[in-house]
């Protein structure tokens, strides 16, 4: 568990981090709501988001991927303030992954879609990769 002193430092990249993509960190419950809109697990509660704003709480690290990947910066850096701000999801995709510029794109565009939307392009994904099984 992190030590206040680690929350409070989390809280204010995480607020520098929100400032910078333009999103508004005056109402814990609408910045929980983009939130949700970003992250495809259980939703999180205004409270939570609130907890993390005045640094009483560190997200887990799904979470810290996902607000990373919304957010575009560094998720090492959202997390633990080590490397730098600037950053992209594609910093969590293995270097196997990375390929065209079009590849990124593709996923920073997924990480923008809501829930709902990242379950359908899942779905869609893994009956793709299930046909090419069967070949």
């Amino acid at each position: 568990m992190a030590n206040s002193d680690g929350r409070e430092a989390f809280s204010k990249r995480l607020q520098q981090a929100l400032q910078q993509g333009g999103v508004a960190v005056d109402s814990p419950t609408r910045l929980a709501h983009e939130f949700n809109d970003h992250y495809p697990g259980k939703r999180v509660t205004q409270q939570a988001v609130r907890k993390w704003l005045n640094g009483e709480a560190i997200p887990a690290h799904d979470k810290i991927l996902a607000l990373a990947g919304w957010l575009e910066v560094g998720a090492e850096w959202l997390e633990y303030g080590k490397g730098g701000a600037a950053g992209s999801a594609m910093q969590q995709v293995s270097p196997a992954y990375r390929g065209s510029l079009s590849d990124e794109e593709l996923l920073m565009r997924y990480h923008k879609l809501n829930h709902s939307q990242q379950r359908a392009v899942a779905e869609i994904i893994s009956g793709l990769a299930g046909k090419d099984r069967r070949r």
